[in-house]
């Protein structure tokens, strides 16, 4: 068998290819934040290119974004970060594809919670690594817990919070015992962490605060409202920063250097707690309306989705949502992209666009369900 024929489609980009078909959709199905970066963002992205700054950059990047990231951390999550163990890449999906070959060999095991973010077992399979996967659901808060991992024989874990698809954050407790399990038996962690930032309730911890030798990923493309800038970044033990170093030589050289020069001012805190309290807003609004129609197993307190319980109305999601598409024009994700835990009965929300429109999206669907 090929490689290639174990990787699924992503099938959300199927939805937003058909959504294009139709002139009054309304958009719950892409997870891309409809706000414009800070308006210091997009002053220093006019300032590179009129200065001519089109070169390459050092394959780590620019170092002075490195030192922002470094005191980022300083500031939300009190820890120290060399700057020389930061790696600026173009999109966390190609920081995922470096820890895999950073962690695991050929044959490898990685465990995944079930659901989580396809993308990732469709990098391990195209690394030859096996996927293994945890189920995990609304009585543990979809939270992968120490215990679930005992007895078995993984290589390394990736893990996410705040999660994509449910919106749920990871308490310091879970985190703090899943990465001192992982050090005490050699399993390299690595923990997603693009939607910190989009929090609502206590800020989340990262695991660099419980362990030095996790791999964290986070990016641009979120918090920061920077999706087609491609840029994120890797915080790396230090041992593996020039083996990191040399796949991202072969892979891209270095990250788009524009969009680098525009990362600089990307840490605007005043403008960033108005997109956090943007989000806030249209979760309390689409939880509220959502709920009379879909069960919601779990309050979201991240991210921007809503993990919709849809299996009084259907036992095969893909489906359903393909028909809410053609008959009411609401486009919605599947849930069964997410994983095999049930997800056939879930419809992934996401809240990326004004209230405004998303009331004409409930009213649709009431209508329809009605």
């Amino acid at each position: 068998m090929k490689r290639t024929d174990a990787i699924e489609p992503f099938r959300v980009m199927d939805v937003v290819r058909e959504a294009q078909r139709y002139d009054d959709t309304i958009h719950f199905e892409i997870g891309q934040p409809d706000l414009p970066p800070s308006p210091r963002v997009i002053a220093a992205l006019h300032e590179a290119i009129d200065d001519h700054r089109f070169a390459y950059t050092e394959t780590l990047g620019l170092l002075a974004l490195r030192q922002k990231i470094a005191d980022h951390y300083r500031r939300d999550y009190d820890v120290e970060i060399d700057p020389g163990r930061i790696l600026i890449v173009p999109g966390t999906s190609t920081a995922f594809l470096i820890a895999y070959l950073l962690t695991l060999d050929r044959g490898n095991r990685l465990g995944l919670p079930d659901p989580s973010y396809p993308c990732y077992k469709n990098f391990a399979h195209m690394v030859d690594v096996t996927p293994r996967f945890f189920p995990v659901d609304s009585k543990e808060g979809y939270q992968l817990s120490p215990r679930q991992l005992q007895g078995t024989r993984i290589d390394a874990l990736h893990i996410s919070s705040p999660a994509n698809p449910t919106g749920t954050v990871y308490t310091p407790e879970t985190l703090k015992g899943i990465a001192e399990y992982c050090d005490a038996e050699g399993i390299a962690l690595i923990s997603d962490e693009l939607y910190h930032g989009l929090v609502y309730g206590t800020p989340a911890a990262s695991a660099m605060q419980f362990s030095d030798s996790a791999i964290i990923i986070n990016g641009f493309s979120k918090y920061f409202t920077m999706p087609g800038l491609r840029l994120g970044w890797m915080i790396l033990p230090e041992p593996l920063v020039r083996p990191a170093e040399i796949i991202a030589q072969n892979l891209y050289i270095s990250a788009p250097t524009l969009s680098q020069y525009a990362a600089l001012e990307a840490f605007d805190y005043d403008y960033l707690t108005h997109v956090r309290d943007t989000f806030r807003k249209r979760r309390n609004y689409l939880y509220k309306a959502l709920s009379p129609l879909f069960p919601i197993d779990a309050k979201p307190d991240g991210a921007f989705y809503l993990w919709a319980d849809v299996s009084a109305c259907t036992e095969d999601s893909a489906t359903f949502a393909q028909t809410l598409l053609r008959d009411t024009h609401v486009a919605i994700t599947p849930g069964i992209d997410f994983g095999m835990n049930g997800t056939e009965h879930y419809l992934r929300f996401s809240y990326t666009r004004e209230i405004e429109h998303m009331e004409e999206g409930v009213a649709r669907l009431r209508k329809y369900l009605r």
